[in-house]
């Protein structure tokens, strides 16, 4: 099917609003899969990763996966959701080439997370920026299916089934979106608090983390919903936000122009930025859910449920708090380093050997955090040790070296991490020359180079210190203190 036209006129914008919900897909980080005990591992050879209940075995009885649950329910109490004391499996019944059972083992009355929140700040379609919570009506805990391959075999779909079972939460939330904005600030909020909680790589290019938006439009003012299009096959937070605006745009080109909107399913294209039809859903399916007989209740006792919650990390909105309290931060700088879980506890690592929170954290921000890379960020293959830059940053500070120096000292450090910031400094001849002698001495040759220029500075041009204080530094060759040289320039000055 031919994608419509995504052109639309401003006018347009202003008299619908769009509604949307998400459907997210998180698959958890446990060594064994949801209902058996295959390894939960990307990237292994096809088919290496089942068993006879993968596989659906007759007499092959499941077993619900503890860690998974525990995970599922770290994500709940992130999200402030009530959790369900007592949960119940069900078979999902449908066909799937990639899943060997003929049904999936999921939550269908009984989610064992309900309600919860996910606050952002995102902008809207007329452009205003906003704080708002997302709601979310539950998530529920179930299985994966297995993965079908269409470009091995021009003649057949080949299936691995490695993927199938693997634990995942899916996270669905209330039609309360109404952007693109929203929604990759949302996907970008729910990547960084799996993250946080240990429960999910987030890596949406290999599919550990998927999403599924359901778009319609309704005129402004208007309570009632309207006819909904769900758009599936997302693999990156952009492509979300341009498959909602393409969706969107689409929808009021059509009923401004007399068309009606159907329920059905539709693909994005990247590359045209467009989304097509890929089948209608006039009604709901019946997936004939009843209580899986094999699988007994999960029930979270008290004791379990507080032994969850003890083992909780800090959220990123209490270090954002911490950060600007505790160590004084400014906002932009708290929310650069709680971006990652990884990048804030190495800043409070550094912080411990180290009073000059605010030194800390530009480091971080520029040198550090321009040597990593996402993939040495999530392995903590940090380019220094906390310990080699808070020593470095003591330098600084003591006046040893300068930050000029500091940046070379740094390099250094990064290929040299056996030797300390005071070592690579002295073998390179970058520490600061604070014998005031020998600072003297220039300071008398670079005033009695420039004899009008101190005859201006006297009568007023007090700008040329800058001048003075350069022009020592260059005869130094930048090992002068330049704290040192401003004071003794100014008492020659004078």
């Amino acid at each position: 099917m031919q994608a419509e036209s995504t052109v639309l006129t401003p006018p347009l914008s202003t008299t619908y609003e769009a509604v949307i919900g998400l459907e997210v897909h998180c698959q958890l980080l446990t060594n064994s899969k949801m209902f058996a005990a295959d390894a939960n591992a990307f990237g292994a050879e096809p088919n290496t990763q089942v068993s006879v209940i993968t596989l659906a075995h007759p007499g092959a009885l499941p077993k619900a996966n503890r860690v998974a649950v525990e995970y599922a329910v770290r994500m709940g109490l992130a999200c402030g959701s009530a959790i369900t004391r007592r949960n119940i499996f069900a078979r999902k019944n449908y066909f799937y080439p990639d899943l060997p059972k003929g049904y999936q083992l999921s939550q269908d009355k009984g989610p064992i997370c309900v309600g919860g929140q996910i606050p952002v700040r995102a902008k809207g379609f007329d452009g205003t920026l906003r704080d708002t919570a997302i709601q979310l009506h539950h998530i529920h805990l179930e299985e994966d299916a297995g993965k079908s391959i269409h470009d091995i075999d021009p003649n057949a779909t080949c299936l691995d089934y490695n993927r199938a079972g693997t634990p995942l939460i899916e996270m669905v939330t209330e039609p309360c979106l109404r952007s693109a904005d929203e929604a990759g600030q949302f996907l970008t909020e729910v990547r960084r608090l799996v993250r946080y909680l240990g429960i999910c790589d987030g890596n949406l290019e290999e599919g550990s983390l998927r999403c599924d938006v359901n778009v319609s439009i309704r005129p402004k003012g208007v309570t009632e919903l309207g006819t909904k299009v769900e758009v599936k096959n997302l693999n990156s937070i952009r492509n979300v936000m341009r498959a909602v605006d393409a969706e969107f745009r689409r929808q009021v080109m059509l009923t401004e122009t007399g068309g009606r909107i159907i329920q059905e399913t539709r693909l994005f294209d990247a590359d045209l930025g467009q989304t097509a039809g890929m089948r209608e859903k006039e009604t709901m399916n019946d997936y004939r859910y009843f209580p899986d007989p094999d699988l007994m209740p999960v029930v979270i006792s008290d004791a379990w449920l507080a032994n969850i919650q003890a083992g909780m990390p800090a959220l990123p909105r209490d270090l954002y708090h911490k950060l600007t309290t505790q160590y004084g931060l400014p906002d932009y700088d708290a929310a650069l380093l709680t971006e990652a879980r990884e990048l804030v506890e190495f800043y409070e690592a550094v912080c411990a050997e180290t009073p000059h929170y605010k030194a800390a954290s530009n480091w971080l921000m520029g040198p550090v955090k321009a040597q990593l890379s996402e993939k040495n960020l999530r392995d903590r293959q940090f380019p220094v040790s906390a310990t080699a830059l808070a020593a470095l940053i003591r330098l600084i500070d003591e006046g040893t070296i300068s930050q000029t120096a500091a940046q070379t000292v740094f390099g250094l450090m990064v290929e040299q991490p056996e030797r300390s910031p005071a070592e690579l400094a002295t073998a390179q001849g970058l520490l600061q020359n604070r014998n005031t002698n020998d600072l003297q001495s220039l300071i008398d040759g670079v005033l009695a180079a420039w004899p009008d220029k101190v005859e201006q500075y006297r009568k007023g041009k007090k700008n040329l210190l800058g001048l003075f204080v350069g022009e020592v530094m260059k005869k130094s060759k930048g090992s002068a203190d330049p704290k040192l040289v401003n004071q003794l320039i100014m008492n020659a000055l004078s």
